[in-house]
């Protein structure tokens, strides 16, 4: 059953955010690797491609419901964060903003019987729950180190050793 307009058009907000999530974790990265925190800016690419596997996971459930994605353009996300707590604190912020709308999405979802939505939002958002722990905890560790070179260095050091993000999920 095909999903109706206002739900085809929300799930079409989320892909765009998702996507926006993949630019602002590459700049993050890229921004990271130009002060030579090479293991902050290998997570945040992990990051970035876990971000474009949520966005085509949204995509391919879309085209499976028999509805049209509308892709849009993506502007330029935030650069220059200046310190790696600067970026985890974006990146911190940014996943409170995901997390937000996969529940008005849910929510959207369950005012419309959408009841098969309901298992790839659930998910989502028990994903986004494991992306602000992980994402705050970080935090917490880079604003105990404060700037104690030595520190950080270490913290670059675990965070370049993130895992390739997988596909793992519900198929969508």
């Amino acid at each position: 059953m095909k999903l109706s307009p206002a739900l085809e058009s929300a799930f079409n907000e989320q892909i765009h955010l998702e996507f926006e999530s993949v630019y602002a974790y590459l700049q993050m990265a890229a921004d990271l690797d130009s002060q030579s925190w090479s293991g902050f800016s290998t997570w945040m690419h992990g990051q970035s491609q876990e971000e474009w596997m949520h966005a085509n996971k949204f995509t391919q459930f879309v085209l499976q419901r028999g509805n049209q994605v509308q892709l849009r353009g993506i502007g330029d996300p935030a650069a220059g964060l200046g310190s790696p707590l600067a970026a985890f604190e974006r990146a911190l912020e940014h996943e409170r903003k995901v997390s937000q709308a996969i529940h008005a999405l849910y929510a959207k979802a369950v005012a419309e019987n959408d009841y098969a939505s309901l298992p790839l939002l659930q998910w989502f958002v028990n994903e986004q729950v494991e992306e602000e722990d992980t994402v705050g905890r970080i935090v917490d560790r880079l604003r105990l180190v404060g700037n104690d070179n030595t520190g950080l260095m270490i913290l670059d050091r675990e965070l370049g050793q993130r895992p390739a993000a997988s596909a793992a999920g519900p198929a969508a």
